[in-house]
């Protein structure tokens, strides 16, 4: 690039600098900025960057003049704080839906929006024992397509898949594409899930966005719109158990007290609760009866007992008794 035209950059150069060199506890000279003006192929005077960096600050730019022996020109707070980009490089770091070399281009990507003496904070990250990172990279992509078609009102249709045994891909309906109404996209137990009517059976289903493949959209504008926008996210995802459904139906449960504080993270704070005057207390709640919830219930033990309805309290006990007889009494021998 030519002198003069690396000339006209220069207060765009500055910017660079501070923002990237300097924070409150590192400045830079008036000197040190000229002299990597000059890396660049711009002569500077004093009292040009002078004029600059009141240009700079009268723009937006948080810029102060330390003074004394370690003084200097600085930025001092930024669109993010440093606690604030430490979050978001945690959550990167922590999340399971995105994949190792997603992740460390994020965390680089956040480290440009501070000095790059803070952005060395960013490398030790949080630990997550046992985190399992997703495999599949084109889940942001699917992300954006899913968004722009609730965005246009379209119809969407794509390919989903399971794993079989051999870590093979199996699509779904013998490989026949879905075609389902965008709705919403729901963050639950580290995974996105796609909300969205099916035209064809008249519910809401939800679809995990890491398995979903070639996402088109429709000419078709979205239907359901009643359906959807009854619809409470909230309340629909309470009623699910690791994201699988089932029949919805109303259970009663009878809960120890000491439970009461799980109750309302898992149901919310307006879940009624009867106290039955014994150490337990009742209450009743929407849920989709499927192997996942019964698998929930039967970790509390004898401290959660499904009451009603009959049918699921029978389903229930069927699951207790086929888990029970896997683990026959044994005698032990006796030894001598």
């Amino acid at each position: 690039m030519p002198k003069d035209r690396n000339q006209k950059l220069k207060i765009l150069y500055i910017a660079r600098l501070l923002l990237e060199e300097t924070d409150e506890e590192h400045t830079l000279t008036t000197d040190e900025i000229i002299g990597r003006l000059a890396e660049y192929g711009i002569t500077a005077e004093c009292k040009s960057i002078y004029s600059d960096i009141e240009a700079l600050t009268r723009f937006g730019l948080d810029i102060i003049c330390k003074r004394g022996r370690s003084g200097g020109y600085c930025i001092v707070s930024r669109s993010f704080e440093l606690p604030e980009l430490k979050l978001l490089v945690d959550a990167v770091q922590s999340s399971r839906f995105i994949t190792q070399k997603k992740s460390e281009q994020l965390v680089k990507k956040l480290g440009g929006l501070a000095s790059r003496y803070q952005a060395v904070r960013f490398g030790s990250g949080v630990y997550v024992p046992n985190r399992i990172r997703s495999m599949n990279e084109s889940i942001y992509y699917n992300i954006d397509e899913i968004h722009a078609a609730i965005v246009a009102d379209r119809q969407i249709s794509f390919d989903y898949f399971e794993y079989n045994v051999k870590k093979e891909k199996v699509y779904r309906h013998g490989g026949e594409r879905y075609h389902v109404s965008p709705y919403s996209l729901m963050w639950n137990e580290e995974k996105y899930y796609l909300i969205a009517f099916d035209g064809r059976q008249g519910t809401v289903k939800h679809f995990r966005v890491d398995k979903m493949e070639r996402i088109s959209p429709e000419r078709e504008h979205r239907e359901g719109d009643q359906v959807l926008e009854a619809l409470d996210l909230a309340t629909y995802s309470s009623t699910l158990f690791g994201m699988f459904g089932g029949e919805s139906s109303v259970v009663t449960l009878r809960v120890r007290n000491e439970l009461a504080g799980v109750m309302i993270d898992r149901f919310g704070y307006e879940v009624p609760m009867r106290e039955q005057g014994d150490g337990s207390f009742l209450m009743e709640v929407p849920v989709e009866l499927s192997p996942q919830f019964y698998g929930w219930l039967l970790g509390f033990g004898a401290e959660v007992e499904l009451i009603s309805p009959a049918p699921a309290r029978e389903e229930y006990r069927r699951l207790l008794l086929s888990v029970l007889r896997q683990y026959p009494a044994c005698q032990m021998k006796e030894e001598n």
